[in-house]
């Protein structure tokens, strides 16, 4: 299905009547990943997935968006589609969009649970091999910037495995999202919160997780084992038992 949000079709998944859930995917995937979940939570809720613009079946956005523009996107779709509460679950840069939302403190919609699973927002702190490596890109930049060709060589011998699979506009989308610190906002999500951890996660480590439970003041933390930033898809069986129990679902 698609809704038009500010002139801009969206792409989103339904399934399931009741109480609304809203999962927010990561960075380079899609909604489609979610089936699994949706399947689940469909017995006792409405479960909707959308393609973030830039991701799956969503055209990009008209310029290059920053998290805050995500969230906007996200509360738009809900009063687009006139929900007033929603259960909000994120993954990774999605639970960087839960984040925000949840840090606004509107009167409307209310979230009155949230999962974030292997959750984005903790700036990571860069190892001295990491330091050496942007300084060394910093100097290659500034040497090759008069040649546009060289320089986007230089840029993607560099980059992210994401940032390689980027667009252009979505390379600009990540430099704005991705180093951005949510760490302040995490006191001011003050729902229950669920968190779901891979223990073996690298993108973003458990440690993560582990400082969002000590300072969100109602968080608490599941750790999977033998699974990694993909913990939901890794260990599904073990997640759909996690959320089946916070969210009350009967077998």
């Amino acid at each position: 299905m698609t809704v038009n949000i500010n002139h801009q079709p969206i792409y989103y998944e339904e399934r399931g009547e009741g109480p609304a859930v809203l999962l927010l995917h990561g960075w380079g995937v899609d909604c489609s990943l979610f089936r699994p979940l949706m399947q689940l939570l469909s017995k006792q809720y409405r479960a909707l997935a959308l393609d973030f613009p830039g991701f799956g079946q969503s055209p990009e956005p008209p310029e290059p968006w920053c998290v805050d523009h995500y969230a906007d996107l996200a509360l738009a779709f809900l009063q687009a589609l006139g929900i007033s509460s929603c259960i909000l679950l994120g993954h990774s840069f999605g639970g960087r969009v839960a984040i925000k939302l949840c840090a606004r403190q509107l009167p409307s919609p209310v979230f009155p649970k949230v999962i974030l699973v292997d959750a984005a927002g903790v700036k990571p702190t860069p190892t001295k091999q990491a330091v050496r490596r942007a300084k060394r890109y910093q100097i290659g930049k500034q040497l090759l910037t008069p040649f546009p060709k060289l320089m986007e060589r230089w840029r993607d011998r560099h980059g992210s495995a994401d940032y390689k699979a980027a667009s252009p506009m979505m390379r600009e989308v990540l430099k704005r999202t991705v180093s951005e610190d949510l760490t302040p906002l995490f006191p001011l999500v003050k729902p229950p919160v669920l968190l779901i951890w891979g223990r073996g996660d690298t993108a973003t480590p458990l440690s993560d997780g582990q400082l969002m439970e000590r300072q969100m003041p109602n968080a608490g933390l599941a750790v999977l084992e033998q699974a990694g930033h993909f913990s939901f898809l890794e260990q599904q069986p073990q997640f759909l038992r996690v959320i089946a129990s916070f969210l009350r679902i009967e077998p």
